[in-house]
């Protein structure tokens, strides 16, 4: 840790009235006697304490300079007492609050290990170790020269393995379940990504391994394939040869059925003719003997009229007769008439001389 360098250095430098070891203590009002007390219980070991009184130089003395160290020193404190997730954010916010401070690789480191000691085994997630990967070559690439980025570099190495033991873990799970191409393809990745951590001689026998699995599987794939495409082609060859089969019965079928169809059509077609023959034998026969009906009826229609103007004829000869009775005997009674008028115009006459 660095905190207890920081605070030696403080007072040893700021301070010669100040021994750390108690000879003579700071008055405790001020911010660096209540840093110094909050480093001495650092040092004791009771974080939480120490953290209280690295907050109270922080809250109580902001413009300090030491209030930047308190800050510092709450993310030590809350690190040390196991307080990962808090520590990290502690760090955190000091790196945004002071971007060019010279302890931002030390924060930076210091979230590395926030990570790292919250790692779980190679079986289960690794993101924690992958965040402390990240952050220790962020480090390294921005702070190339920082002491710190020298103990990024051996942390790194122990991260990696760690990673390169989960690739292989997984891989060598692929394997056993064989699935080798999953397998090669992370045994390929650590061999790629994750040389120099102790795993490269094993790595090489596995993917040299695993590779001829692969070989011996195309081939028992190519063999299974090729007698698969056989039995395939046996199949098809049944197949076609029980379609033909089918197709030939059915055409058979088919034919006689077509000549069953035509002798039907032939027959239904004679009978056809002779019940036409029949019905038209039959109408002809009907028609005749409806000639003839009407023939007689026309004869005895004739008949009939022909006697009607013979009595009409004989009725109208007949009135003609009487009219002609009737006129001669108003004739004859006009006569008579006539010549009794006369007569008696004779007699009146006759009277009127005498």
């Amino acid at each position: 840790m660095i905190l207890p360098l920081l605070v030696v250095s403080f007072v040893l430098g700021g301070c010669s009235s100040f021994n750390l070891f108690g000879q003579r203590d700071l008055p405790k009002a001020t911010p660096e006697g209540i840093y110094a007390m909050a480093a001495e219980e650092y040092k004791d070991g009771d974080y939480k304490k120490a953290r209280e009184y690295f907050s109270r130089v922080k809250e109580e003395y902001p413009l300090h300079e030491l209030a930047v160290l308190a800050e510092i020193g709450i993310a030590d404190s809350l690190y040390s007492n196991k307080d990962y997730p808090e520590a990290q954010d502690a760090y955190s916010d000091f790196i945004s609050l002071h971007p060019i401070n010279e302890n931002v690789p030390y924060a930076i480191y210091q979230i590395g290990m926030c990570h790292y000691n919250q790692m779980e085994a190679i079986d289960r997630d690794q993101t924690e170790t992958m965040n402390a990967r990240k952050e220790w070559e962020k480090l390294i690439a921005r702070y190339p020269e920082s002491k710190f980025s020298i103990m990024a570099e051996k942390m790194l190495k122990d991260v990696k393995q760690r990673l390169a033991e989960r690739e292989f873990y997984i891989g060598d799970f692929y394997l056993t379940q064989k699935k080798y191409k999953a397998a090669l393809t992370r045994f390929e990745r650590i061999a790629a990504e994750y040389s120099n951590v102790g795993l490269d001689y094993k790595v090489e026998n596995y993917i040299r391994e695993t590779k001829a699995k692969i070989a011996e599987e195309e081939k028992a794939k190519l063999k299974e394939d090729e007698a698969k495409k056989n039995k395939e082609q046996d199949k098809i060859k049944k197949e076609e040869a029980k379609k033909k089969k089918a197709e030939e019965k059915r055409l058979k079928e088919a034919e006689e059925k077509r000549l069953a169809e035509q002798a039907r059509i032939r027959k239904e077609e004679e009978s056809r003719k002779k019940t036409e023959a029949k019905k038209l034998k039959e109408e002809e026969e009907k028609r005749l003997k409806e000639q003839a009906r009407i023939k007689k009826e026309e004869e005895k229609k004739v008949k009939a009229e022909a006697k009607k103007l013979k009595e009409v004829e004989a009725q109208r000869l007949k009135e003609e007769a009487r009219i002609k009775k009737e006129e001669d005997k108003k004739k004859k009674a006009e006569e008579k008439r006539l010549k009794e008028e006369e007569e008696k115009k004779l007699k009146e006459q006759t009277k009127t001389n005498t």
